[in-house]
């Protein structure tokens, strides 16, 4: 039975709204994965300093672009780095690996910093299909990723003696580490409502299912010994500069990017900005990445706070998570810099 707690609840303003950082660990045009987490690393210390809340990484896989596939490790290198911003997922694909392994890592995670570990996990691969059969052997492995949840939530909460319990995760064995749900279309948010977890959902590249994803957790959600009332986090695409002339052609290296994907091209190394995009892209390709990056929050801080209020008012989050691939590391770092400012505009 459903209520209409979607429809009921008050936006947030954004000065009330944790900021949290998505790091895919980007590496441009001549550099390296090394380049990319010394300068993931430098943006977490300064997220950190910032006030941001959260620091995560994706798991990905076959993207010359995205460094963070081996998320647990990465994500300890950052947890070493900083001192009291939480660092996790965001996400691990849960059907990629086995639930024990996971529930080890990040036993060993939350052992190491305790208190400051995420756990956010998805069920899509992070690749493509051949990446997919090399990772998983078995591609019909995300069907079952409820039993999979399951599994790995026995790991750490063994239920009376029966089910996993026989087998231990060591260290992970009754640590408390909050688990997030993550998705891109209604299938995980109709899951963490019916556990009672909270929930992530990807708008910065699925906007159009953003506002039904949230109903459906809402308005389904159970309470739990987790949560006693819903807590939802979105994902946005977010570039900030001084004008929004040059916050708009900073985002060019992220829509080359998409543009590369709906092209079906092969992943390639973050290119730099370009001045007019309509020189690269067809007016149909426009159109196309326009309405995937709908929601983004791209210009100066007065026009990046009155569209981030706006996606509050439209999607009700009690969080924000920002993932921002620009091309230059310290044009990138003034963009958050200046996006932690938002905080200070009651």
């Amino acid at each position: 039975m459903t209520n209409n707690r979607f429809q009921n609840k008050v936006a947030k303003k954004l000065h009330e709204v944790p900021l949290s950082v998505l790091d895919l660990a980007p590496v441009v045009e001549g550099s390296t994965p090394a380049d990319a987490f010394k300068n993931s690393l430098d943006l977490a210390q300064h997220a950190e300093k910032w006030g941001y809340h959260r620091y995560w990484f994706a798991e990905h896989h076959n993207m010359p672009a995205v460094a963070s596939s081996a998320t647990s490790v990465i994500i300890g290198h950052i947890a070493s780095g900083t001192s009291t911003i939480r660092v996790g997922s965001g996400g691990i694909m849960l059907p990629n690996h086995a639930p024990l392994v996971i529930a080890e890592q990040f036993g060993t995670l939350e052992s190491l910093y305790p208190g400051r570990i995420d756990l956010g996990l998805g069920r899509a691969p992070g690749s493509d299909m051949l990446t997919t059969r090399a990772l998983r052997r078995d591609l019909r492995s995300g069907e079952d990723f409820p039993a999979q949840l399951d599994e790995l939530r026995n790991y750490f909460n063994p239920i009376n003696g029966a089910g996993t319990a026989s087998v231990q995760a060591v260290p992970g064995e009754g640590l408390n580490i909050p688990i997030w749900l993550l998705g891109s279309s209604g299938f995980s948010a109709q899951l963490a409502a019916e556990l009672g977890l909270p929930f992530a959902f990807a708008a910065h590249f699925a906007p159009d299912y953003t506002v039904q994803a949230m109903q459906i957790y809402h308005n389904y959600f159970k309470p739990s010994e987790v949560l006693d009332e819903p807590y939802a986090m979105i994902g946005l695409n977010v570039l900030v500069a001084d004008t929004d002339q040059e916050a708009k052609k900073l985002f060019t290296t992220q829509q080359q990017s998409f543009l590369n994907l709906i092209r079906g091209g092969k992943p390639a190394l973050l290119k730099p900005p370009v001045e007019d995009m309509d020189e690269i892209w067809s007016p149909y390709e426009k159109q196309t990445l326009e309405k995937q990056m709908r929601l983004s929050a791209i210009g100066n801080i007065e026009t990046v706070t009155e569209k981030l209020q706006s996606v509050l008012e439209e999607t009700k989050a009690d969080e924000i998570m920002v993932n921002g691939s620009v091309f230059d590391h310290a044009a990138r770092l003034y963009s958050y810099e200046l996006l932690s400012k938002v905080s200070e505009r009651k």
